[in-house]
């Protein structure tokens, strides 16, 4: 009986694992071309359809690939659709819905911030940078018409929808961004960085002397205190480009000055003001 006790708890516990493990599973993403992103686990993809379940469900979906611009896989991998002259083959372009085109108009694209030592990308300072960028523009206005600044909640929502983000927002042409965007200007950057720490250690020494009656013997009493610092340097370089009608008309790299955490705003400030767009009043 005891045995049977155990054998129920083992099986049990490996239920609760699997069960765990498939909670944990990645899903691959369709991304219509009316927008709409589905989450699921993709079982076939033919030249006409694309069958798949969703989470916690066995039931096959089979979606025409007229209806879908691009697929994004739980391994990494995504792939696109062309329906163009009637071809529903994937294609290594991405099907674009564009926007209405607003002239005269620039958007800012999310700002990679990738550690160039372990490659790994910040998502929120990645938002930060794009936001930093974006006010210095609207504080700028005057100094930049006739150009408008998209609003940032337009710029990301059509990204959104188009599966574009910052980490892969450097992978797709400026053409279909301005598409997307339904703009006819663009600035994009991005921010690659190390850091380093050094540190150092202070002794200070404190005390007194003694001379016994007989000048013979000398007594002290020292007190010795060990201080120690860390100091972390911050190496930034800073990407700069703009474009307008798909021409790139302005691209720099800047390196800040000063090893510190911020400093890299300071950069994206000197180089938007010396950029072409930029008139001094």
């Amino acid at each position: 009986m005891k045995i049977l006790k155990t054998f129920f708890a083992a099986l049990m516990l490996l239920v609760t694992l699997f069960t765990f493990a498939q909670g944990e599973k990645k899903l691959d993403k369709i991304i219509k071309r009316d927008y709409q992103i589905i989450e699921c686990t993709i079982s076939k993809v033919s030249d006409k359809t694309v069958e798949y379940s969703l989470p916690g469900e066995t039931v096959q979906i089979s979606l025409d690939v007229s209806q879908i611009a691009r697929i994004e896989f739980s391994s990494g991998r995504s792939q696109t659709f062309d329906v163009s002259g009637g071809n529903n083959s994937p294609s290594s372009s991405s099907a674009i819905v564009s926007s209405e085109m607003k002239t005269n108009t620039i958007a800012v694209l999310p700002v990679p911030y990738l550690n160039s030592d372990t490659q790994e990308s910040s998502e929120d300072m990645a938002k930060f940078a794009q936001n930093d960028l974006y006010n210095k523009l609207l504080d700028k206005s005057s100094n930049i018409l006739p150009l408008t600044v998209q609003d940032l909640r337009t710029t990301n929502s059509l990204l959104h929808k188009a599966g574009i983000d910052h980490n892969n927002v450097d992978e797709t042409p400026i053409e279909d961004l301005e598409k997307i965007l339904g703009v006819d200007n663009i600035v994009a950057a991005k921010v690659s960085y190390t850091v380093t720490t050094n540190s150092t250690a202070t002794t200070y020494n404190s005390g007194n002397a003694k001379v016994s009656k007989n000048d013979k013997k000398i007594t002290t009493n020292d007190v010795s205190t060990t201080t120690a610092n860390n100091q972390t340097f911050y190496y930034y370089t800073v990407y700069f480009d703009m474009y307008k009608n798909t021409t790139k008309i302005y691209s720099q790299t800047r390196k800040p000055f000063l090893a510190i955490k911020d400093s890299w705003m300071d950069s994206v400030t000197y180089l938007l003001k010396r950029s072409p767009i930029y008139v001094k009043k």
